[in-house]
């Protein structure tokens, strides 16, 4: 079940979500990889962030949002961040896959110019998505 962030952003400002991993013992962990897109409610992508790279996997990870990421070009307010990650067990083996969904709403500003005269941004608090492995029943 995805994340429900109760924070909403604002209309083509800065949103930044945290993504923080756990192992299946609840230890921070850093991934081997880590991906992740940007979708609306009824899963189109946006602004091209479609398996974007994080270069430098950590065990929490800042997702920066912002401008035409946050842009409300028809009547869906609805974005859903979806992070994918492997990491490594020394239990369970290599290669582990992790999976979690964040959704938020981003607040329409009625007064707001066209794309071209973007306003100066402002940031919304860090939005904090933990993904956590949960380890297998026992047989």
């Amino acid at each position: 079940m995805p994340t429900q962030l109760s924070l909403h952003a604002v209309e083509r400002s800065t949103y930044i979500v945290i993504a923080s991993f756990k192992d299946e013992n609840g230890t921070a962990v850093v991934p081997a990889t880590i991906k992740w897109s940007l979708t609306d409610g009824a899963g189109n992508i946006i602004n091209d962030r479609a398996e974007v790279e994080v270069e430098t996997p950590a065990s929490s990870v800042a997702i920066v949002l912002y401008g035409a990421d946050l842009e409300l070009p028809g009547v869906d307010k609805k974005r859903v961040v979806t992070v994918k990650a492997t990491y490594d067990s020394a239990t369970y083996g290599d290669g582990l896959p992790l999976r979690d969904d964040a959704e938020f709403i981003i607040d329409n500003l009625i007064a707001l110019p066209s794309a071209s005269q973007s306003p100066s941004s402002s940031l919304s608090p860090s939005i904090s998505l933990s993904i956590s492995a949960s380890p297998s029943p026992s047989a």
